[in-house]
């Protein structure tokens, strides 16, 4: 007789067990996939809840700061601090670094002569300095957008004045850069680094890397709201990557926390959005045998209804339909 699981065992399953392909498979299999996901979202909601927390405790805290590697969660993350933040009665006001960045056409160049956009010169520093300083004042800014179809950024009337009681949760890739900061009172600041942190494992001794689980959000989020090809999305990641340990890496253990982005059951949610684009790939470009790679790894688990992922989850920011893109 088969061993079935349902969510009450969750608590006494192993947590090597837990991320393991054979297993996320089973609990798939046996219809049990709402549960899983449902675990997995108040585990994650659990933690921020825990941070709220920390940051509601300290009067001086009036400036969160959010980082973490691409396609790690962090524009969902910062939203989803802000209603933990609310419950603790305060007024939360997030933005996102990427409405500074530098029109495209002036992003610098790698040392490859490859736009990198990793490099913290990608980002308006004395606009986005100017503004913070602005809003720290008490003075109202016109906020900016940027537009990654066309690559500029625009103003479209939005404003901003921040009054008692708020705090500014700012996320973006360098937002624990100290060159983005300088400017604040470090006993203002909350630091928080948010990246995937668990792997799941094949069989319990291989294992699939972090990296591929953003590589996949990355090439899923890009070709429904950027409109890229997801040869494109693949042929800049190792440029990402090496931006990445350049720009961004350097800073985690400045933060005064660490927010774990993973998600058991992403890979089986992912197959669904990630598999019929990666399958278009041409065999006659670069990149193809990339994502034949990845949809070896993605063919691994078995997919499951994106309909039973609540609007408010993570990985909504990669698959499509999250509740903070409504309006």
């Amino acid at each position: 007789m088969h061993e079935r699981y349902t969510i009450h065992d969750y608590q006494s399953i192993a947590e090597i067990k837990m991320h393991t392909m054979p297993f996320i498979n089973k609990v798939i299999s046996e219809g049990h996939a709402a549960d899983m996901i449902l675990v997995s979202e108040a585990l994650q909601e659990k933690n921020l809840s825990r941070i709220a927390e920390r940051i509601a405790a300290d009067a001086q805290k009036k400036v969160v700061l959010l980082a973490g590697p691409s396609s790690s969660g962090k524009t969902s993350t910062s939203k989803r601090l802000c209603i933990q933040l609310m419950t603790c009665r305060k007024h939360p006001v997030a933005l996102s670094m990427d409405n500074w960045y530098i029109n495209r056409a002036d992003t610098p160049l790698d040392e490859y002569g490859k736009p990198d956009f990793e490099s913290i010169y990608s980002i308006d520093l004395k606009q986005f300095h100017a503004d913070i300083a602005s809003l720290m004042a008490g003075q109202e800014i016109m906020l900016p957008t940027y537009n990654f179809v066309t690559g500029m950024r625009e103003y479209r009337g939005e404003k901003l004045r921040l009054t008692t009681n708020m705090i500014l949760v700012i996320e973006g890739i360098h937002a624990l850069n100290p060159m983005v900061s300088e400017q604040i009172s470090p006993d203002s600041i909350f630091k928080i680094y948010a990246a995937p942190m668990s792997p799941i494992s094949l069989d319990g001794e291989i294992w699939v890397p972090t990296t591929v689980n953003r590589l996949l959000r990355r090439i899923s989020r890009d070709v429904q709201t950027r409109g890229r090809l997801p040869q494109v999305t693949i042929a800049e990641w190792d440029s990402v990557r090496r931006g990445e340990k350049k720009w961004i890496e350097p800073f985690k253990d400045d933060a005064d926390t660490i927010f774990d982005t993973s998600m058991l059951y992403e890979l089986a949610a992912l197959r669904k959005k990630a598999e019929p684009v990666l399958m278009a790939v041409p065999d006659t470009v670069p990149e193809y045998a990339v994502a034949q790679q990845l949809l070896k790894f993605l063919r691994y688990f078995q997919p499951i209804d994106l309909e039973q992922i609540p609007h408010t989850s993570l990985l909504r920011e990669f698959v499509g339909g999250s509740i903070f893109d409504a309006g």
